[in-house]
């Protein structure tokens, strides 16, 4: 049955992110507790089974955002009462989800690290009824954001340290939008346009003025008198909304050789890049900034890696993943508890979706040249003490509690740092295999 919130309920009163779930993981619940395998010890472990097509890494992000939800995943009588109308789950249960507070043990990758097939991005222990109830939350997180910080690092590393901008609010769901420009600034973006991410994370935000600013006026010239008296000479022009050429020899006029920045929105983005890199020369502006924009991905970036461009911005295809949407992480059972009290070993062997049971320990084997040569997955065995090997999980969340609290910019230098140490061939754009094999060690019972 449906929950039939009424109009004034689905108003920010929901400030639990309890019901941002589906209903099965409540109806588990409900079973659980009947057959007594609620209390079980369980451990879950997030992980990717393959890349998308063509992609040699993934980035690990929205562990941030993912641990401020899982603090407010509380069922408070507005979530009790919606799910009693809808006859989700039975009085007994919804008692149970009055008093749930998540008290187990959540660690994982370092947010910002790249990963790989297999690799146990998050690990998530405690009753198999607190745990499993997180797996919807857990998923819609991660899966968002690594996709689009994955798309984001590709394109950071095609732009070659030239500047990459988020643009692209208006093309996803308002609050995906303020958590993809977390995730591509995460992935080296140098800001976004979105100013609820910039009031929340503190990213860089920029913008200036769109065709429509143009059109208002009786005409180009008009416009760019308008922008650069109310923002300075600093600003970004906006030179095709008609012809460039005129356009650049208008804001020029304007705005004199000092102008920040002109932007190119459509057109061939090489061949007018460097006709208006000349013109802009030749008008005396040589400090004057080129930033291109319209429907860039990272194919697009690399083709204009010759071209004279000084920044891009990106927005469709940024905030969709670049064609991966998705970072295709699932949220699998890998141990439980057995009649001794013991963990043991549990996966899915259907056709198709064979997994690795036990709980796994992740670490990354470098060479002498420093860079990583594999991804060592330790069935039942933590990997300190092997010199050659460099750890990769951080714990987050103890007995229920924050263990640390990283900031946005840790999360960015991790990613800067976890790239560099990755093969070079990781920054080809074409398709071919992880960048480094992943390998299972002493694959032993937990």
């Amino acid at each position: 049955m449906p929950l039939g919130l009424s109009p004034d309920e689905t108003d920010p009163r929901f400030c639990s992110t309890a019901l941002l779930t589906d209903h099965y993981e409540l109806t588990m619940v409900q079973a659980a507790l009947v057959s007594g395998a609620a209390e079980r010890r369980c451990v879950f472990e997030v992980f990717a089974r393959r890349l998308p097509d063509g992609r040699r890494y993934g980035v690990l992000a929205g562990t941030g955002r993912l641990l401020e939800a899982i603090r407010d995943f509380r069922f408070t009588d507005l979530e009790l009462d919606a799910l009693e109308r809808g006859r989700v789950v039975d009085p007994q249960t919804l008692g149970w989800l009055a008093d749930y507070r998540f008290t187990g043990e959540v660690w994982g990758y370092g947010e910002g690290e790249c990963f790989l097939p297999g690799s146990p991005v998050l690990s998530v222990e405690g009753d198999f009824a607190e745990a499993v109830l997180l797996e919807t939350l857990v998923l819609s997180v991660l899966n968002h954001d690594s996709a689009v910080a994955a798309a984001a690092s590709r394109m950071t590393a095609a732009a070659a340290g030239r500047p990459c901008l988020e643009m692209g609010s208006r093309r996803t769901h308002e609050e995906a939008a303020v958590a993809a420009a977390r995730a591509a600034y995460l992935a080296g973006f140098a800001g976004t346009s979105n100013l609820a991410a910039g009031a929340r994370y503190g990213i860089p935000t920029i913008g200036t003025a769109a065709h429509a600013f143009m059109l208002v006026h009786d005409d180009e010239e008009a416009a760019f008198k308008a922008q650069v008296a109310a923002l300075g000479v600093g600003t970004t022009l906006l030179v095709d909304t008609f012809d460039v050429a005129r356009g650049v020899e208008t804001a020029i006029r304007v705005a004199g050789t000092g102008l920040g920045a002109v932007r190119l929105d459509s057109g061939d983005l090489l061949e007018l890049a460097h006709a208006v890199r000349s013109q802009l020369d030749g008008l005396g502006a040589t400090g004057t900034k080129i930033v291109v924009t319209s429907d860039l991905d990272e194919h697009a970036i690399a083709a204009l890696a010759a071209a004279p461009v000084d920044s891009y911005g990106v927005g469709t295809s940024l905030v969709t993943g670049s064609g991966a949407p998705t970072a295709g992480m699932v949220y699998k059972l890998v141990a439980r508890e057995g009649p001794d009290g013991t963990l043991q070993s549990v996966a899915k062997h259907s056709d198709g979706k064979v997994g690795v049971g036990g709980r796994k320990w992740a670490g990354r084997r470098h060479g002498p040249d420093g860079l990583a040569v594999e991804e060592v997955l330790s069935v039942g065995r933590s990997l300190a003490g092997q010199d050659d090997v460099r750890e990769l999980q951080v714990p987050y969340i103890s007995r229920g509690e924050p263990v640390i609290a990283e900031s946005l910019q840790d999360a960015r230098a991790r990613h800067a740092y976890s790239l560099s140490h990755l093969p070079v061939t990781a920054r080809q754009l074409s398709r071919g295999e992880p960048v480094i094999p992943t390998r299972y060690q002493q694959a032993v019972q937990p």
